[in-house]
């Protein structure tokens, strides 16, 4: 490998436009590569629904998210 070169890619990715009628929690985020380990059966279920199997695994961790917030704020 060139020595020269520095990758960027565990930097956070930057995005120029946001859409202003996207709701809060459809705006664009800045994303963060991280290394996850999950059940392969899993995975393969993901990935058997066509490529974008990534931003389907991101949207169900947000959705479990947003359930979690709103219970909390119920118990408060």
């Amino acid at each position: 490998m060139n020595k020269e070169y520095e990758p960027d890619w565990d930097q956070p990715a930057v995005h120029s436009h946001v859409p202003e009628a996207a709701p809060k929690h459809q705006m664009a985020a800045a994303k963060q590569i991280v290394t996850i380990r999950l059940d392969v059966d899993m995975l393969e279920w993901f990935k058997a629904a066509g490529p974008g199997y990534q931003t389907r695994i991101n949207q169900v961790l947000r959705e479990h998210m947003a359930a979690q917030r709103a219970a909390g704020a119920r118990d408060e």
